[in-house]
């Protein structure tokens, strides 16, 4: 397959035309014209990048890429170091941000509710990120947190009584805390008990305590390994390409 092709075939599949964002979706970094094996990963990290390569691949797919808005446009330091390697090894760089958190069936958000076993009921937010949904039967936060222990590898920063009944729940991957004030008046007319994401500010328990709804801070990175694995999982069944998902751990 050649880069661009595999450029449209994303693009369509996960729908990126559809998105503001806060950067370029699609090929960043272009490389060799023949993809074969495709890597992806949630960051384009130099330790993925390095992962890539001695994997001996022609694609990297990424959720967190490149030139960010606001960000220093320079090449030097990390940023060069990345990029120089990319382009030494002629190794493409493709990234989706945020339609890779809202596809309704590889995104992260998606593959989240999935691996945890909740149902779907809707969506809420800006460009509809966030997910809603209800667990199979009611748990105590305490349990809820241990169940998410146990599938992202790392405990949740639980903010909540332990033995507070949970039900209906809200999600959003990454550095969605800010989307608290959402669930509250999505809470409002759906009952949510709690809210779920990957970051946690300053204010976020103050709002949870004062609005009786528990919140859980599971990791940026834990929270968007769904939808880069979904997709290699994808590709590999859906083309002719080999792709295969690394995980580059990282506490945040």
């Amino acid at each position: 397959m050649k880069h661009r092709e595999l450029e449209n075939l994303l693009n369509a599949l996960l729908e990126s035309a559809n998105f503001t964002d806060y950067s370029p979706n699609g090929l960043q970094v272009e490389g060799r014209a023949e993809i074969r094996r495709a890597i992806t990963g949630v960051s384009a990290s130099q330790a993925l990048i390095d992962a890539a390569v001695k994997r001996g691949a022609d694609a990297l797919i990424v959720h967190h890429g490149f030139f960010w808005k606001g960000e220093n446009p320079c090449l030097v330091g990390y940023r060069r170091q990345r990029i120089a390697t990319l382009i030494a090894h002629d190794l493409n760089l493709f990234a989706y941000h945020l339609p890779l958190d809202a596809h309704p069936e590889l995104g992260n958000n998606a593959q989240w509710a999935k691996a945890m076993g909740w149902r779907v009921c809707g969506r809420f937010g800006r460009q509809d990120m966030g997910f809603w949904g209800e667990l199979p039967e009611p748990c105590r936060l305490a349990e809820l947190a241990a169940r998410l222990t146990e599938t992202l590898g790392r405990p949740p920063l639980a903010i909540g009584a332990k033995d507070q009944r949970i039900q209906r729940l809200a999600w959003c991957s990454g550095g969605a805390q800010g989307y608290i004030e959402d669930v509250l008046a999505l809470a409002a007319m759906t009952g949510i008990d709690a809210y779920l994401s990957g970051e946690i500010s300053e204010q976020t328990p103050h709002i949870a305590r004062e609005n009786h709804i528990a919140y859980l801070a599971c990791g940026h990175h834990a929270s968007e390994r769904f939808g880069p694995q979904a997709l290699a999982a994808w590709l590999q069944a859906n083309t002719e390409l080999d792709g295969e998902f690394i995980d580059c751990p990282n506490p945040a």
